[in-house]
């Protein structure tokens, strides 16, 4: 009898240490695929010709620093901003955000962005997240983490 109630208790307490080892905050460490979403950006980026309609750079609205410019995102990984006198070059991606420092959040995707020159386009430069997007329409948001200022940047189709 003594040796019944002993395996009991070993079994009780087995369980209660196999349960305690599991907790609700063990699904926060779950590695969200973005990859398919990645791809559908990507396919949409590289659809056709796109241009700024929107760009505030806190605190200022600078969009008329690219109007007439027309934007290709390349399968190369460029960027071309042209217009009737200028080219201008520069790279492009979308990443899940895991592999940068600009959220706490491993789940959303960074439409990056990098110009060299001129410095009006150094400033589209940014691991941008991507507020909302629609087959004519892809609308970016950045906070800054040195001012905590928040710039916004729209393309649309042309």
């Amino acid at each position: 009898m003594k040796k019944s109630i002993k395996i009991a208790c070993i079994a009780v307490l087995s369980l209660t240490l196999l349960s305690s080892t599991c907790s609700s905050d063990d699904d926060n460490n779950v590695m969200v695929d973005n990859s398919a979403e990645i791809q559908t950006i990507v396919n949409l980026a590289e659809s056709g010709a796109w241009q700024i309609t929107y760009f505030f750079d806190d605190p200022a609205d600078e969009t008329n620093h690219f109007s007439g410019y027309q934007f290709l995102f390349n399968s190369n990984g460029t960027i071309t901003a042209s217009n009737s006198t200028s080219t201008v070059t520069g790279t492009w991606s979308v990443t899940d955000d895991s592999s940068s420092d600009d959220s706490s959040s491993d789940d959303d995707i960074d439409f990056n962005i990098s110009f060299a020159s001129p410095a009006d386009f150094q400033e589209l430069s940014d691991d941008w997240d991507i507020l909302s997007r629609s087959n004519s329409k892809i609308e970016l948001i950045d906070v800054s983490g040195g001012n905590g200022g928040t710039d916004y940047l729209t393309f649309e189709k042309l």
